[in-house]
């Protein structure tokens, strides 16, 4: 497809010296897309795996000099409580050097916290398959245990997973409108091909020649010069996708997971030359049969 003869002289065209740098630039946008989307939805799925089926009771500090043993008491009671409930599996107790552990990753140091009325926190572990009425709980355990409140985390992943699945249909819209842009540059460069080369294809009609003969040798063309453009953006690509990737493991603070793209992330990446170049060879045909259908 890459080296097969050809009557007519689509190399010298000048009209489609540029078709390579737009598919090049539509690769390259379509793989940072792609990329986008893989990484959001894993960090979706790895935060869903770790919260789900959990919950978190908070504990407000008593002040005072017995506030310490009454707040102690306090945190017994709500995780007695929360272990004789329906549904839960467990709770367990956290205390203020493992509070101070999870607070670190955000602060840098706990240094700066460790002195001051932290809530103590109760990790609850959650039988997915019961139904619990998460609101009759709470109510009963702030009724019996004064400033205890419930944190749910599936309302905050809700809102993430929505976010995740809006960020993908943008992400979709952003490479169906590549992927028009592209066919409509190829039909314009093919009709402008056939209309340099109108003498020729006459005399090819004359001697017998067929359409898609014809249609062959413009998506012939046009498959090679989206396959080149296609590496040439993919090799735009991979650096700029690299060098994200390196920048995101030197945030620091440790609270973002990984964010590396998954091997079937760049196998899909990979593809993307292969998917531009049969898009402009099935959109040239196109276009050359439906202009000779026109012809007299």
């Amino acid at each position: 497809m890459l080296s097969r003869r050809s009557d007519l002289p689509l190399k010298g065209d000048a009209t489609s010296r540029f078709l390579p740098w737009l598919v090049a630039l539509m690769v390259y946008l379509s793989a940072i897309a792609v990329a986008g989307v893989l990484v959001l939805a894993g960090l979706v799925e790895r935060w869903d795996h770790d919260v789900s089926g959990t919950l978190t009771v908070q504990i407000q500090p008593v002040p005072g000099e017995a506030g310490e043993l009454l707040t102690e008491d306090r945190v017994r009671q709500a995780a007695e409580l929360m272990r004789r409930t329906p549904g839960i599996l467990a709770a367990r107790p956290l205390d203020k050097r493992q509070t101070l552990a999870l607070l670190e990753p955000w602060l840098g140091s706990a240094e700066v916290v460790k002195d001051l009325p932290l809530p103590r926190l109760i990790d609850v572990s959650v039988d997915s398959s019961a139904q619990l009425d998460l609101g009759a709980v709470a109510d009963r355990l702030g009724r019996m245990v004064p400033g205890a409140t419930i944190d749910d985390h599936r309302v905050w992943l809700s809102r993430l997973i929505n976010l995740s699945r809006t960020t993908e249909w943008v992400a979709i819209a952003i490479m169906l409108l590549i992927g028009f842009v592209t066919s409509a540059t190829v039909v314009y460069a093919t009709r402008t091909g056939m209309s340099v080369h109108r003498g020729v294809i006459e005399v090819l009609h004359l001697i017998g020649a067929h359409d898609d003969y014809i249609a062959r040798q413009f998506a012939d063309r046009a498959f090679s010069l989206g396959f080149s453009g296609g590496m040439i953006g993919l090799a735009m690509a991979v650096p700029t996708l690299t060098a994200i990737g390196w920048a995101t493991r030197r945030v620091e603070g440790g609270f973002l997971p990984s964010l590396a793209l998954p091997l079937s992330g760049w196998v899909a990446i990979g593809l993307l030359p292969v998917l531009a170049a049969l898009l402009s060879m099935y959109t040239a045909r196109l276009t050359v049969h439906g202009t000779l259908s026109r012809l007299p």
